[in-house]
């Protein structure tokens, strides 16, 4: 399982499924992280955390434990 944490800067990924429960799960699909959606990873801080991603068109950074629960895949080129 690869998940958003592991993606490096630059990189194109998709969203498989957004793992967790309740409330950090729903917050997260309120931000536009919903499966299927592409993100673009613009930037990671030195220690992982935040994680700065392009996201339906605005910018947004999460904190490492988000990143942690979202499941994605490489898009292909």
């Amino acid at each position: 399982m690869q998940t958003l944490q592991t993606a490096n800067p630059g990189q194109s990924v998709r969203v498989v499924k957004i793992h967790g429960e309740g409330a950090l799960r729903r917050r997260i699909m309120d931000m536009g992280i919903t499966k299927g959606v592409e993100l673009l990873v613009r930037k990671v801080a030195p220690l992982g955390d935040p994680v700065e991603v392009n996201v339906r068109g605005y910018e947004l950074s999460l904190r490492k434990a988000d990143v942690d629960i979202i499941e994605v895949e490489e898009v292909s080129k």
